[in-house]
């Protein structure tokens, strides 16, 4: 009972949390299964009569083709970042040459580089290029955004791997790669994980560089889509919602999935034996 009454107050807290962060997730759900009248009728009430027709109203309007242009360009720019940050990780944490610290430095002061300061000179170089509003206008500056933050997390993980792993290999006849490959890897998929899912969700509802890349409707992405939802249905408020919730969907199912490799990896979860 004492251990329970000095718990309690997390308890309190953990359950505010639960419905602070919680509600607003289900009030949108609720609202998208409403028609029109139940809604105006009973504006913030969650039960209700369900209806899936909004759902198959938004996806007959051009969400579906937004789908698919955030998936190719989000998955595409993750996987890519993911192997080239794994790459340039391993000889930052694990070899000793001269620039090693200043290279890491660099990665490091491009976290700190405000993003959306780059705007007019990605427009300018993709016009030059002759790539504006092209799937290639994003992935480049969204491959190249979201390495500074993918290689400290892996350089971080990677160094509280034993040394001893890496010796045994090197002795067995397993060269650089075959350590990074065979050894390394492998017990690389909390940190992996973290920077695939953490990316991914960054990506997923990046909207600036969107709206100056791309202009063709056939080429947009999710959430430039979506502003042109909230303009078709500025009155269709369970519309909308069905919309956002479609959205919302693919991010927290992969999340779930993989929730626990990415509490490990941002914990720099790693063999410590």
């Amino acid at each position: 009972m004492i251990f329970l009454a000095k718990k309690f107050p997390l308890y309190v807290l953990a359950l505010f949390l639960l419905v602070f962060t919680g509600y607003p997730f289900l009030y949108m759900v609720a609202t998208s299964l409403k028609t029109q009248e139940e809604f105006f009728k009973a504006p913030f009430s969650i039960i209700t009569s369900i209806s899936f027709d909004n759902y198959f109203s938004v996806l007959e309007m051009g969400l579906t083709q937004y789908f698919v242009n955030s998936i190719l360009v989000s998955v595409i720019s993750v996987v890519t970042v993911v192997f080239i940050s794994a790459l340039a990780s391993y000889p930052l944490s694990r070899m000793r040459f001269r620039l090693n610290r200043t290279l890491f430095l660099i990665f490091i002061a491009g976290m700190m580089l405000p993003i959306h300061s780059t705007l007019i000179p990605t427009f300018m170089l993709t016009q030059k290029m002759e790539i504006y509003d092209t799937m290639l206008a994003l992935i480049g500056p969204y491959i190249a955004f979201s390495i500074p933050i993918s290689i400290f997390i892996l350089t971080q993980f990677m160094q509280e791997i034993p040394q001893a792993l890496e010796d045994a290999a090197k002795i067995d006849g397993c060269t650089h790669f075959g350590v990074f490959w065979r050894v390394i890897l492998p017990m690389m998929g909390p940190a992996l994980s973290t920077v695939f899912i953490y990316n991914l969700i960054h990506l997923w509802t990046e909207f600036i560089f969107a709206l100056v890349l791309i202009t063709s409707p056939e080429k947009m992405t999710l959430p430039l889509g979506l502003q042109n939802f909230y303009g078709e249905f500025s009155v269709n408020v369970p519309g909308l919602m069905a919309a956002l919730t479609l959205a919302s969907l693919p991010v927290l199912l992969v999340y779930f999935i993989s929730q626990e490799k990415v509490v490990k990896g941002l914990a720099g979860g790693a063999v410590k034996e």
